[in-house]
């Protein structure tokens, strides 16, 4: 496919996604830069709100502040090299976290980067044990060792976390134990609590520290039954994102002791990450920790019901092969797998999204590399249930399951 032929299929799927009246997640990305830049205004009291985008993120009419006063003082001055909105935001993830302290990167890549450089001086050695599936082994492109010397090594190659006796037992030592929560390329899969508990007790033993890669985070409290602040203290410092569970612009927080986080600013800004002005990043975050982060763990219960009724309706329409991963999610995102190409599967969830205004899948692919004993031949998506999947009930899916299966014969 041509860079033009692409083009138009953005254009084309953009358009459909847009169109849909009814879809799981809507998300910041389908919107327009107006909508956006009027979102942003609205939470600091200048502007209407105009929506489009996402259920309660930056693209939204909900995004007004009505009922629970703006994110950020709209008198306060603009951010120059940190300061303001950003210092109000490394608070508050601090507090949210229960960290000694926080600070805001423009990218989840170079806060982890800088975090992991980190701990391999505090602790002498540049090892890092974390899953092959991991975000820096499959994403970065060799960032650790290329970026900053690092040398990774794997536990397991389980698409899950690896165990308390995998830690225990490996044959060399590592400086950090960097663990994915949820591991998202083996389909947002977590432990248990007991599981994780015994895992970073092992790191202990072994004199490792602990990072943890909490990109997604926010939504892990149902599964484990713990908040945030818990969850969070099990590990001596923690990455959180806020363009993906929180449909923020971008940026993410490293958060952890003192000491760390302020070897981490001065890092950020020798890997360029000091950014003259980041108030709409920002502020994009604030809005996401007020409006969406109440609201996950509502997204996670109705993740179960929607996941189920997915597989009750592959059945029914007689697909001889199919899985939902994990069933039930661990999360309010999981995976569904056919054994179909991508380009047909893309094609019938547009079509369906075009002629009866109803979004059930986006993009398909091939997937990771070993997640979860992928198949060969069978393509995988990722299924997100957010503010607009609430709408629907479990015969809502079951009835999109069997249009979308239509679409296929």
């Amino acid at each position: 496919m041509t860079a033009m032929d692409e083009q138009e299929q953005r254009r084309r799927r953009l358009a459909a996604w847009r169109g849909s009246h009814r879809v799981l997640a809507r998300r910041s990305t389908d919107g327009t830069v107006a909508e956006g830049l009027a979102a942003l205004a609205a939470a600091v009291g200048g502007g209407s709100g105009v929506g489009g985008g996402s259920e309660a993120g930056i693209g939204s009419a909900s995004s007004t502040g009505a009922g629970s006063g703006f994110v950020h003082d709209p008198d306060d001055a603009v951010d120059v090299y940190g300061g303001g909105v950003v210092a109000d935001l490394e608070r508050r993830v601090a507090g949210l976290l229960g960290t000694e302290a926080a600070a805001f990167f423009p990218t989840g890549t170079m806060a982890q980067q800088v975090a992991l450089r980190c701990w391999a001086g505090r602790t002498g050695n540049a090892t890092v044990a974390l899953h092959p599936l991991a975000h820096p082994e499959l994403h970065e492109e060799g960032s650790l060792g290329a970026v900053s010397g690092l040398r990774t090594v794997h536990l397991t190659s389980a698409a899950r976390m690896p165990s308390a006796e995998e830690v225990r037992d490996h044959p060399e030592p590592f400086g950090t134990l960097m663990l994915e929560l949820p591991l998202r390329d083996a389909g947002f899969v977590l432990p248990t609590w007991d599981e994780l508990e015994a895992v970073v007790a092992a790191a202990r033993e072994r004199d490792a520290v602990v990072h943890l890669d909490g990109a997604r985070l926010w939504e892990c409290g149902p599964h484990f039954g713990r908040g945030l602040q818990e969850i969070a203290a099990l590990a001596d410092s923690v990455y959180v994102s806020f363009y993906k569970s929180l449909d923020g612009l971008s940026g993410a927080v490293l958060a952890g002791p003192e000491v760390l986080v302020e070897e981490a600013r001065v890092w950020r800004h020798r890997y360029g990450g000091q950014l003259f002005q980041q108030y709409p990043a920002a502020l994009s975050a604030l809005i996401g920790l007020d409006r969406e982060l109440p609201r996950l763990p509502s997204y996670v219960a109705h993740a179960k019901v929607v996941a189920g009724a997915m597989a009750e309706g592959f059945a029914a329409a007689g697909v001889p092969w199919f899985r939902v991963h994990p069933e039930p999610p661990h999360t309010h995102q999981f995976q569904v797998w056919l054994p179909y190409d991508a380009e047909v599967l893309d094609e019938a969830s547009l079509r369906q999204a075009e002629e009866t205004g109803v979004t059930l899948f986006r993009r398909w692919g091939a997937g990771a590399a070993g997640a979860a004993g992928l198949p060969p031949g069978v393509s995988v998506t990722e299924v997100t249930v957010a503010g607009a999947g609430l709408e629907w009930s479990a015969e809502d899916v079951r009835e999109a399951v069997g249009v979308f299966v239509g679409l296929l014969k």
